[in-house]
């Protein structure tokens, strides 16, 4: 039996809900892009396999999730001012609740590519957490749409706008705050919000302005980390700038870390065969394969290799059986030995720009660009294209996927994509 151990979202396995019914987390149940859904469509247009599609108010980032007959997400203001908190009716498209959550008097700039409403909630049966970075975090009850506690007093100066999701983690909500003034880890209390652990940084960063003090960009980052098991016991392993970091995520405590140079990395990490795969971010971005059994910092010991060409900053990666495909931000796809790092292939899908992470489901990879150019591939060892059309919409937000139906949201809808 393999000692590594990919970990499932906690609240999916308690509630004995189906991985293939809901999608609970960015990048669904298992956190890796991937879902064993078949008889999704192909291709599809304004006219065919849309069962609904709703417009969404204001400006949001955030990818939608699945629970039950609920679709939630967030948006906000394009100012900042305001941020909400949407529930869609799973069937009918139907919008359920339209709450406004937090007001903001002198929200910061952001980049023009952010939105004030990134993150994505992450949700479990009763409950879904919202999360927009410093503004504050909000627990929301699923049948009253009532707000059970919230966080407004966890500080972080991102500089461009908030990014990172939440996680849940047994009886946990943990959130990541790396900006360019302070970088910690924190973990409230699901139940009531309350602080049970918070854990700075442990980087050395003296190395970026001299003093290890004070405000700099090379110190942000926005990656959603993951959970795992190691012969039993669980990881939160959390890449930030300058490095990732494995803790006990019951305590905080740090486990072991490995260094590089990178910084405002939003790609998630994925696990697979005793491995986690690390994107390092801004100023080059490397793909590290990282053997994740061992303590302190293991730089110089367990990386097993890297690859440094067409590596994305925003779109996450898939792994798929013995191969790691990746997206990057400019539309080159490529096809890497999982074991050795080693390039199968590399060529382009559509022109345009992608932050949106690339799907697997029903035997096909689904890739989806800012300009709303939609290309599928057939995974394997040679490039091959399915099918190439495009949306009246770019894509922003990753999509997610629960029974036989896409949810894939754009700058202004959110549609539900299924075959009659």
């Amino acid at each position: 039996m393999n000692r590594f151990i990919p970990i499932l979202c906690l609240a999916l396995l308690a509630s004995g809900a189906s991985s293939q019914q809901d999608w609970p987390d960015y990048r669904g149940p298992n956190a890796d892009g991937k879902s064993a859904v078949i008889g999704l469509p192909l291709k599809w247009d304004e006219k065919t396999n849309i069962k609904w599609k709703t417009p969404i108010h204001d400006r949001g980032w955030s990818s939608p999730v699945v629970w039950g007959n609920q679709v939630w997400m967030t948006s906000a203001s394009e100012d900042g001012h305001k941020m909400y908190a949407l529930c869609l009716d799973r069937e009918t498209g139907k919008v359920l609740s339209d709450r406004k959550i937090f007001e903001n008097a002198t929200p910061d700039s952001i980049h023009e590519l952010n939105s004030y409403a990134s993150p994505t909630p992450v949700i479990e049966a009763g409950r879904v957490y919202v999360h927009f970075g410093n503004y504050g975090t909000a627990c929301l009850d699923t049948k009253t749409y009532k707000t059970l506690w919230e966080r407004r007093n966890l500080p972080c100066k991102f500089s461009v706008g908030p990014g990172s999701s939440p996680l849940i983690s047994d009886d946990l909500l943990i959130l990541t705050m790396d900006g360019i003034d302070l970088q910690y880890v924190v973990a409230l209390n699901k139940m009531t919000g309350k602080t049970v652990w918070k854990t700075e940084r442990a980087t050395d960063w003296s190395v970026l302005d001299g003093q290890g003090k004070g405000e700099n960009e090379m110190k942000k980052a926005f990656v959603t980390p993951i959970l795992a098991f190691v012969e039993g016991k669980p990881q939160l392993i959390s890449p930030a700038a300058q490095a990732v970091y494995a803790y006990n995520p019951k305590t905080g405590k740090e486990l072991w870390r490995v260094r590089f140079k990178g910084f405002s990395q939003s790609s998630r990490p994925i696990l697979g065969d005793g491995m986690v795969y690390v994107n390092t971010g801004y100023g080059r971005p490397n793909l590290l394969a990282i053997q994740f059994d061992g303590t302190g910092d293991v730089t110089d010991s367990h990386v097993a290799w890297k690859c440094v060409r067409n590596v994305p900053s925003k779109p996450s990666p898939l792994l798929i059986k013995d191969t790691i495909f990746m997206l990057d931000d400019g539309g080159v796809a490529s096809c890497l030995d999982a074991k050795t790092g080693v390039e199968i292939w590399k060529d382009r899908v559509a022109s345009g720009d992608y932050s949106s992470s690339p799907l697997l489901a029903d035997g096909r990879i689904y890739c989806f660009s800012q300009q709303g150019s939609v290309t599928v591939l057939k995974p394997g060892r040679k490039f091959e294209v399915l099918a190439q059309f495009k949306m009246t919409d770019g894509t922003m937000a990753s999509p997610a996927i629960a029974g036989k139906a896409m949810f894939v949201r754009t700058k202004s809808a959110l549609y539900r994509v299924e075959n009659p």
